[in-house]
């Protein structure tokens, strides 16, 4: 037995954040034994475990997220202060483990600071080193710096960086106070130091934000505590002051959207002393889990374009850095432009709009390695300008340094189609490019905002994919944090300014009870899902006080509102928004939103609040019936988006009847996808959700435009912001709002994930989970696996030549796994890992921890592709069937060669009954059992 991935508040040993909770969750693996028998978790002031400050022990000691400060244990928390944990686990067979001893270190907490606010002086345009030389009487055998600033910073000692994080203390909720940041220094420091603090512009100072940004301030200031303790129990601090000395930076300028400019030649010249500053922020101990150089990617291939441009291909859109190897003459300067594709094989980057995303370097002739430290970058693709014609540029010289959060990934796919490999490592992508401190919509123009409706579609897929309980917490305190000013009002993007409501609008704004309830249900912790609440309950709030301006009519109307954003049903597929009624999108998610909180709000024993959300909600539920329903249950907003939110959430009068419609409109719209943020996330999840595997398919199968694949096929490496980003010519569509690094349309993965995989949750934080797959020959193998806060799932599944359907399956310690077994047949059954005996005739077998394999000839043979459902046009690359229908069948054989849009959406079933286009039972009959009769390998 094993005790593995022990985080504290979903972080690997925490130093210097902020403790609101401590939540302690592990995984047990390596082990036979089923079960929890008993459990031991630990908390001490030492590493020997000789001052416990807290003890529990029970046999339900719960792995995803056990409480330690809670309403019964209290550990006193002092600041500056570092503390131990172990757990203990025996399982029912006796088997036991002791985890490696964790640790998680205090922040500055209330105590006050002795460092002051310090500037260049006022009015200083350069970008400030602040520099203290450091006498300490011996050694320390303990260290810690605290930093924060205004703008980013990096921090060194005697010329060497501190950490590995970048863009510190990253992006904050600016109205509040800034992050501090804590670093162990201890084997850093000597008796003599040299401490620098450089600080650049980053979000706070840069021209960032929409309409020609906005500034949150107009100096970068920088402050710092350096605590070190001796031998012999002395302390002493060293904070800043105006006895630090300014000097100008080599970087001349940077931005979030403008990049970077290093001169060396320009030298670092000392100005003279800091400026004391009044201090106009609160500091706040951190929140945010690093950025850092997730990996490097080496660059692939050096092009040199038509036009006589020189432009290095990484072969993969991302966010990041860039690194070469300089080794120049002196007074050499380096320009370094971002773009993420090629037209007519040059270099291009006006979809990057007023974002200059450029990188300069002059040389002072030395040798070294360069990147950016004060900004980042989306880019597949670099444009090299003045790179010296005797320095041969060869793919060893420069590199990408690959920047994201630091998150654990825990979600695998991988299929025998290549194209949907692509897709997923495209999804995949998307998030790494795009989970830089906070959720945004894209990295690479002037935006790169953390907007809220891009957040909420996609953060289930998100936290599938990788442990995004830290992440996400910090996104949603900031988003509380100004909700709060707005009266429960929630922006549409971060971060934002106290007088500016930031667009607050439907499906976005409802990001706020949304993702809370995706943390819960994936990572199972309720305590700290309780701290979301009072935004949640915030936001339904705000709603509702808008219903009751309108006549409490059970509407949240809003002079403007996002919409089904991006639709291609708008009124021409380049519109902004889809052709779903505002209004009626707008009731749906205020319903939605609602029934989350009354649900959130019965799990934290609030009854009365589950009592308010619960009428609340049934009165705008029956708001949406009566306006938008037939007594018979027709739905009047005809759209794909508006059937699939309402089959998603549950709204309807007639779910067959809503069933029927929302096929109708398909079949009318061709089996196009026409929807767009609201919907197209939606699509699949919901198709399966309502037993229309095959359509789920379809559209994830589907080549042609608008389509995922459609994409893939183009050389999409991440997901785009609209399905016509690129045209069939590979033309860009659109300048001006044209991202190709856009995660929200990844979110088919869920759909892979939940219904291709089976692999979802039964009970929150996965302990138990379903898994039902739900394979197709589109397929011969689909692997899918989560390591779950419960522990890791695997569902992997294969189909043999000979047809025989078998699954593999894991399930964690003290988990278990509601299987249920597709096509279910006893014919060539064979089991291991548990008792045949035990699998119902529908296929359902509960299993516990273990691995197992499952083997059988399916009832029903996936190698007959073909039914009553496949339409006319899924057959026309099909050699064998097209000869056939040629020869007996002319009709429909012609349909499919003229790619006839509307006739082609015929299914086989429906041809006998087409007596108007030559059709009768007579002829089509005998044809269709041959074709059903097909197998496919």
């Amino acid at each position: 037995m094993k005790i593995t991935r022990a985080k504290l508040n979903g972080i690997i040993n925490p130093i210097g954040y902020d403790f609101k909770n401590l939540i302690a969750s592990w995984n047990v693996e390596e082990t036979d034994a089923k079960t929890l028998k008993n459990g031991v978790l630990e908390v001490a002031a030492d590493r020997d475990f000789t001052e416990i400050l807290c003890r529990k022990e029970a046999a339900n000691l719960d792995q995803t997220g056990e409480v330690i400060n809670g309403d019964k244990v209290n550990i006193d928390l002092k600041p500056r202060t570092g503390y131990f944990w172990r757990v203990t686990i025996t399982g029912d067979n006796g088997d036991t483990a002791v985890s490696d001893v964790q640790y998680f270190e205090t922040g500055k907490m209330d105590e006050a600071w002795t460092g002051k606010w310090i500037a260049a002086e006022d009015g200083a345009k350069y970008h400030p080193i602040f520099r203290k030389d450091i006498e300490l009487r011996e050694k320390p055998v303990k260290a810690r710096l605290y930093v924060s600033c205004l703008g980013v910073f990096e921090a060194y000692l005697d010329g060497e960086k501190i950490g590995d994080e970048v863009l510190t203390p990253y992006i904050n909720d600016y109205e509040t106070g800034m992050q501090i940041i804590a670093f162990d220094v201890t084997d850093k420091i000597g008796e003599k130091s040299q401490l620098d603090i450089q600080v650049a512009r980053g979000w706070y100072m840069s021209n960032f934000g929409l309409e020609g940004g906005h500034n949150f301030g107009d100096r970068m200031e920088a402050i710092a505590e350096l605590h070190v303790d001796f031998a012999d129990g002395s302390h002493e601090v060293i904070g800043t002051d105006n006895t630090w000395k300014v000097l100008k930076n080599v970087v001349i300028e940077s931005g979030i959207y403008y990049g970077e400019d290093l001169d060396r030649t320009a030298g670092t010249t000392e100005i003279g002393n800091a400026v004391e500053v009044k201090a106009e922020r609160a500091l706040l101990d951190r929140y945010s889990i690093p950025v850092i150089v997730k990996e490097i990617l080496p660059a692939k291939e050096i092009i040199h374009t038509p036009a006589g441009e020189t432009v290095v291909d990484f072969g993969q859109n991302h966010a990041g850095v860039m690194e070469f190897d300089a080794d120049f003459p002196a007074g050499t300067k380096i320009i370094i432009s971002c773009g993420e594709i090629l037209q007519k094989g040059n270099f291009f980057n006006k979809n990057y709009r007023e974002a200059r995303s450029q990188f300069t370097y002059i040389s002072d002739g030395r040798k070294e390695t360069v990147h950016p430290r004060f900004t980042f970058f989306g880019y597949r693709y670099l444009k090299i300008e003045g790179w010296p014609e005797e320095t041969v540029l060869t793919t060893d010289k420069i590199r990408s340094r690959v920047l994201y959060s630091d998150m654990e990934r825990t979600g695998y796919i991988e299929t025998s189609n290549e194209k949907i490999n692509r897709l997923y490592e495209n999804c995949i992508w998307g998030q790494k490019s795009n989970f830089l401190d906070m959720p945004t919509d894209c990295p690479q123009r002037n935006e790169r905002l953390g907007w809220t409706g891009d957040a909420q579609v996609f953060s289930q897929t998100a936290s599938y994919n990788m442990d995004t309980r830290a992440f996400y917490r910090k996104f949603l305190r900031d988003l509380a944090l100004d909700a709060k000013r707005h009266e429960g009002g929630v922006a549409s993007f971060l971060p934002n300014t106290a007088n500016n409501l930031a667009g607050v609008g439907s499906i976005w704004a409802d990001v706020s009870t949304i993702v809370p309830n995706v943390l819960y249900n994936t990572f199972g912790s309720l305590e700290d899902t309780k701290e979301h609440y009072e935004m949640m309950k915030g936001w339904v709030e705000y709603m509702h006080r808008n219903d009751a301006e309108h006549g409490d009519k059970g509407f949240f109307i809003l002079p403007f509102q996002f919409g089904d954003w991006l639709g291609l049903d708008g009124i021409t597929e380049q519109s902004f928004k889809g052709g779903t009624n505002d209004d009626y999108l707008a009731a749906i998610y205020y319903y939605r939103s609602t029934v989350i909180t009354a649900q959130m709000a019965e799990r934290l024993g609030l009854k009365e609040d589950k009592k308010k959300y619960d009428a609340l909600a049934e009165k705008v539920k029956s708001a949406i019936l009566d306006e938008y329903f037939s007594k018979t249950g027709r739905l009047a907003c005809d759209t794909q988006a508006a059937y699939i939110v309402a089959l998603a959430f549950d709204v309807y009068v007639d779910r067959d009847k809503l069933i029927e419609q929302f096929i109708d409109r398909l079949n009318k719209d061709c089996y196009q996808i026409k929807c767009g943020f609201v919907g197209a996330p939606l699509l699949c999840t919901t198709l399966a959700k309502i037993g229309r595997m095959d359509l789920a398919y379809h559209f994830l199968f589907n080549e042609g435009f608008p389509s995922w694949l459609y994409c893939v096929n183009l050389g999409a490496t991440t997901i785009w912001e609209r399905w016509n980003s690129v045209m069939p010519d590979g033309t860009i569509c659109d300048e001006g709002m044209n991202s190709l690094n856009h995660y929200s349309y990844g979110t088919v993965v869920q759909f892979m994930y939940e219904y291709i995989g089976g692999l979802r949750p039964a009970t929150e934080g996965f302990k138990s989970a379903i898994i039902a797959p739900q394979p197709s020959m589109k397929f011969r193998h689909f692997n899918s696996s989560m390591v779950t806060a419960a522990g890791k799932y695997v569902s992997n599944w294969k189909i043999g030549e000979d047809g025989i359907f078998t699954l593999n399956i894991e399930v964690p310690f003290n988990g278990s796994a509601k299987v249920t077994l597709p096509r279910f047949s006893r014919r060539k059954l064979a089991v291991t890992g548990f008792g045949a005996e035990t699998i119902d005739e529908g296929g359902a077998v509960v299993l516990p921890a273990g691995k197992y394999e499952i083997s059988y000839v399916p009832s029903r043979d996936y190698r007959c592709v073909y039914g009553p459902e496949t339409r006319l046009s899924e057959l026309e690359k099909d050699e064998e069937v097209m000869a056939l229908l040629e020869k007996e069948l002319p009709p429909a054989y012609g349909i499919i060669r003229k790619h006839d849009k509307e006739n082609g959406n015929h299914t086989l079933g429906e041809l006998p009954f087409l007596f108007f286009m030559g059709f009768t039972p007579e002829n089509v009959g005998p044809v269709n059992e041959k074709i059903f009769n097909f197998k496919r390998w």
